[in-house]
Order: C-alpha cells, then structure tokens, then sequence
C-alpha cells in the first residue's frame, strides 16, 4: 500500500525514489515486521496466557519438555500477521508472486491453526490425524500447484525444471510439474514442524533460510547477476525479495520471545506457514534442488524421522536414534537444550553459505 503511495511522489520530490528500489522496499519491510514483533509480541503473549491457549506437551517426548506445558502456543498468527503486514506495505502486490506467497503462508497457516486449537482446547496432544493433516496439505499444495500450472500455460511461469551442475538442460515437464509441486510444498511445511521441538531451534533456522533466500530473490530477479552465474533468470520473482525480507524479520522478531526459555511457542500455524512459504519461494524462483542445500538442517530432521520409522518397522522395533527428530536425539545423549539449538543454527549457516556458492557450480 505503501508502495502505491510513496512512489507517484516522487514527481514531487526525488527523495520518494528510493521506495522504487527493491533493496530500499526490502529492509523497510524486514525492519517493520521486527518492530510488530517487539510491539505486538507481549501482548500476544498475554492475550495467549488469559485464554489458557497453552502448548499440550506429547508424553511420547523426552521427559524433560514436560516442564514447557502451558507455554503460549499459536505464536504462528504473530509471524504471520508480522510477515504479512509489511508485505502488503511494502510490496508491489500487482506481482502475481507476491500475492501466491502470501496465499501460500495464509493457507498453510490456516491448517496449523486448526490442528493447534485441536491440540489446545480440546486438550488432544497429537491433534489432527496424521493422515488428515497430511490429506489437507496435498489439498493445499494441489491449489497452488494447479494456478502455478495455469500460470506455466499462459506464459507467467516456467514449467522448464532447473537442475543443478547443468548450464543448457532445462526439461519441459509441463503437467508433471504439478506433482513436483505437491511434493516440495508437503515436504517443507513438513520439515519445519518436525524441527519445532526446542527453543529457538525452528525458528532461528528459518531465519537463516529466509535470509538465504533474500539474496537468491534478488540474485534471479536481475538480468545481469542472473547471466554471471548462469541461472535462469525470474524477473517477476524479484519483488520476492521484499517478502523473504518481512519473513525474515518476523522471523528476528519472534525469536526475541522464542529463545530459550520461551515465553511463546509457534505452534503449527507458524511451523506449517513458513515452511510452505520457503517452499513456494523455491518453486516460484526456480531453485527447488536449492532448497535441500539452504534447508538442510530441516531436511536432515525430516530424514532422521522417516529412517527411524522405517528401520523400526523392518526390525521389529530397533532404532536407529534414540529418538526422532534429529534434535531429541542429541537430547537423550546428554547435549543440552541451548547448545544442540546453537549447533543445529551453525550447521544452518554453514548449509546457506554453500548453497549460495553453489550457484556458481554449474
């Protein structure tokens, strides 16, 4: 809205110029979604405590969480409405990737919600049925898959599949694409959540990866910077930039609160949006295989689950780690809270890092 306002000004006065930058729009939305964390943050909190909106914690975690029950929970509607607000200041929102990412957080954050009040107030730990969370996110995917399909027929989005260490082989996949889609969308909003186990731990590596995911924006968005490294160039993707950039300072915003011990927890609806959100940031700039590597501490969480189970099956109840996620597993070895979580944010920095000089590999 903002954005709308400020420009057309500078016929008047060259100063309103610098609202047309992309860089200049990006950090006046990072900074605005920090500050309606800080600002807004100790009222959720409060408002989250007088309703006895508290986090129900599963016994089949390690003893220790049991102590964290009651903690405000829902934190997810102050990262949304924290990304979501400067967005829509700052942003063009005639930009058909603006308004599909913040379609995106919305939908996925929606589904989170609910599955956090089944958890809260009817006091059901585990809240939605796997499989019905999980029939609700292929729906969800499905949508966005389904216009993003469109968008490819009608020339306002590349169903051409960007690979890794190959500079001239783009294939066409055209209605393929839309699995592909499905599949990256449920597979990072899963992640996320699976890695929403500590203080700080989800929330400081979506930070990193948004962070991650600011210069990768802007990097596919410009003609020349595109052409240096050899990527395909996304022109509408550049206004992203703004996007990735409120998320990440919702992301500082909220972890102001999150870190250990936290006064507020995400629950689903920030798990579940922001991992979507990372993934339709992929998809829509063309770096899905990117995501593995920007996202790697969460992929790595999101394995450490489907190895356990699966090695439980096939051996008739051995593990492989003394607990799934990943970050439980550190736990019971003796590492303490603050330092898996500081850890885990290391091992995100260092997977940002190569995947942002991995572009050049090609």
């Amino acid at each position: 809205m903002l954005y709308y306002l400020l420009v057309p000004l500078r016929e008047f006065f060259i100063f309103f110029n610098v609202f047309r930058y992309i860089t200049v729009r990006t950090a006046l939305a990072g900074l605005t979604a920090f500050l309606i964390c800080l600002i807004f943050g100790p009222w959720v909190i409060k408002m989250l405590n007088k309703y006895q909106i508290g986090e129900e914690i599963s016994p089949d975690g390690p003893a220790s969480h049991l102590e964290k029950r009651g903690t405000p929970s829902m934190g997810g509607i102050l990262i949304i409405g924290a990304t979501i607000i400067p967005a829509f200041l700052w942003g063009d929102l005639s930009n058909t990737y603006m308004r599909l990412a913040m379609s995106t957080m919305l939908l996925f954050g929606l589904l989170g919600f609910w599955d956090d009040f089944l958890k809260i107030k009817r006091t059901k730990p585990k809240g939605l049925i796997i499989r019905h969370k999980l029939f609700f996110q292929i729906g969800i995917s499905a949508v966005i898959g389904l216009i993003l399909i469109y968008l490819g027929f009608t020339g306002g989005f590349s169903l051409h599949l960007s690979l890794p260490f190959f500079k001239k082989w783009f294939p066409y996949f055209g209605w393929f694409y839309l699995p592909w889609i499905m599949l990256i969308l449920v597979g990072s909003s899963n992640s996320v959540n699976l890695a929403d186990g500590l203080d700080g731990l989800a929330i400081g590596l979506t930070l990193i990866s948004s962070s991650a995911f600011i210069v990768l924006c802007y990097i596919v968005g410009r003609a020349d910077w595109s052409e240096f490294l050899n990527i395909v160039r996304v022109p509408a993707a550049a206004e992203l930039t703004v996007f990735a950039g409120a998320m990440a300072g919702a992301c500082l915003g909220f972890l102001w609160f999150n870190c250990h011990p936290a006064q507020i927890f995400m629950g689903d609806a920030g798990a579940l949006s922001l991992g979507g959100t990372i993934g339709i940031i992929a998809i829509l700039i063309k770096q899905e295989f990117l995501l593995f590597m920007v996202a790697g501490v969460f992929i790595l969480e999101a394995i450490s689950v489907l190895l356990q189970v699966s090695y439980f099956k096939l051996t008739g109840g051995k593990r492989i780690f003394k607990m799934a996620p990943l970050h439980h597993h550190f736990e019971l070895i003796g590492w303490s809270e603050e330092k898996i979580v500081i850890r885990f944010w290391i091992a995100g920095i260092v997977f940002a890092l190569f995947s942002l000089t991995a572009l050049k590999l090609r």
